[in-house]
């Protein structure tokens, strides 16, 4: 069930809505978390049913595990709950790109039968591994089973994100709130909602199009111009921003729309004035997750030079890697730690000059990084690179010029000089851009007043008119 479908829309959401709302009013709090726990697992097993036993079972494993690191702070008891939740992991997700390379590297035969990834698996992991060391480092372990089921299966957040720490999930869900609030929290959690479906349905599927056919006419082994590379790299970077983007403020509407605040996870990165500043933009929990819980138990950058840069490899690596399991992650990985490592040696991490300049070699450089990301292996990233340093047909450009290379256009503009859904909220929601940014007040205050109502209103309209072919969320696949 995908939040851009009408099945979603217009029957699960509105019936999940009306029913918490109802248990809410009538002060049964209990009844409110389980009626969402019950919500979350049908929306989850709605994809497939069959790995409903597999999220119970890591949930129920995880919370025993979590209770006895509150009665006992042992280190073999947290390497147990976290091997147990990356043996789960690799086994759905990286035996078979394990078993290759193994098998590339030694001429061996090893057969390893093809699994279906579960939906949500890299997430759900991430999130109950954080959950583990946290109650090893001191924090009370959730007693609660039916809580901390909720925690874990949550579904706004449950299928891309954002990875939250319970303490972030479960204040929201223990509110006891007047009529107002209850009213104020759906219109907000709309709003936010139809501004994420939007960028969805009619920008990042509209891009979709002009990016898709050159990538996969490349893993064909069919030659592509100069301008469709930079074409085709220029609609997916637009794709994948507004695809993500737009997730991720669904997910934070539909939070709302319950009394839940959950953290932001994406906030402007084609602002970005460097990679480090790009990672404190683009999925903000993940490089949350891996400062925290990787980079910093390795020793951050407090063991010289050296081991930072080493550190920074290695955290960039494994965050490749999470993403899916092809060289071509574990590549991109690496190229950003490059970068992150390359600005700490020259010092760009901290500069505050010439901005302009900055951001649009930043996003070339992340640009550069989409190709290998969205490429289907390491040839067809060769292929599509090569294609990309041909000479340009100068001579040509201007009667190669397309409708879509307007859209494409239009998108990037919006991605550069567009406020982000956080500033529009900013003086709705107190508190809600990111304490890391230092920002002036926000250029366009959006209040939920009639004129923006009809405006949201027609967002949902033009939308819901525009999801004639449902397409997933490209972090679905991750």
């Amino acid at each position: 069930m995908l939040f851009n479908s009408h099945v979603f829309l217009f029957f699960f959401l509105p019936l999940t809505w009306v029913v918490a709302v109802r248990l809410r009013k009538a002060g049964w709090h209990e009844g409110f978390i389980v009626w969402l726990l019950l919500a979350s697992l049908f929306f989850y097993g709605w994809w497939s049913p069959y790995n409903l036993p597999l999220i119970v079972l890591s949930i129920a494993v995880n919370f025993a595990l979590g209770h006895a690191l509150g009665r006992k702070r042992s280190r073999w008891l947290l390497a147990l709950g976290v091997g147990f939740n990356l043996a789960l992991l690799t086994h759905f997700k990286y035996q078979l790109f394990f078993a290759e390379t193994f098998n590339a590297l030694t001429g061996s035969h090893w057969a390893v039968t093809h699994l279906v990834l579960p939906l949500g698996i890299s997430f759900f992991t991430f999130q109950q591994i954080a959950w583990l060391v946290d109650v090893w480092r001191g924090e009370q372990p959730e007693r609660s089973l039916t809580r901390y089921a909720l925690f874990v299966t949550f579904f706004p957040q449950l299928i891309a994100g954002p990875i939250v720490h319970l303490k972030e999930l479960l204040p929201g869900l223990d509110r006891h709130d007047a009529q107002r609030q209850i009213s104020q929290d759906a219109m907000i959690g709309i709003a936010i909602f139809a501004i994420g479906l939007a960028k969805k349905v009619l920008i990042a599927d509209s891009l979709a199009p002009h990016a898709s056919p050159w990538f996969d006419a490349v893993a064909r082994g069919e030659s592509i111009s100069t301008l469709a590379a930079w074409r085709a790299a220029l609609a997916y970077s637009g794709q994948l921003y507004f695809d993500f983007s737009g997730y991720s403020d669904m997910a934070v509407g539909l939070a709302r729309m319950f009394g839940v605040r959950l953290p932001i996870n994406f906030f402007s990165p084609y602002k970005a004035v460097s990679i480090t500043d790009f990672w404190r933009r683009w999925h903000i929990t993940l490089s949350r997750f891996l400062r925290d819980y990787l980079y910093v138990p390795l020793g951050g950058n407090r063991r010289g030079r050296a081991r930072t840069y080493i550190n920074l490899l290695l955290t960039m690596a494994i965050g490749g890697l999470w993403h899916g399991a092809n060289w071509t992650f574990v590549l991109w990985g690496i190229y950003h730690g490059l970068l992150l490592a390359a600005e700490r040696v020259l010092g760009l991490h901290r500069a505050n000059k010439m901005r302009a300049l900055r951001v649009g070699v930043t996003f070339l450089l992340v640009m550069l990084g989409w190709v290998l990301f969205r490429s289907a292996d390491l040839d067809s990233a060769g292929r599509f690179y090569a294609a990309m340093l041909a000479p340009m047909p100068w001579a040509e450009l201007g009667q190669a010029l397309t409708l879509g290379d307007g859209l494409i256009a239009l998108a990037l503009l919006l991605a550069f000089f567009a406020p982000n859904t956080s500033e529009l909220f900013a003086r709705v929601e107190p508190g809600l851009v990111p304490a890391h940014f230092e920002l002036k007040a926000p250029r366009f205050a959006f209040a939920l007043k009639p004129a923006q109502g009809i405006l949201v209103g027609l967002l949902l309209a033009l939308s819901v008119l525009g999801m004639s072919s449902v397409t997933e969320f490209l972090y679905f696949q991750f």
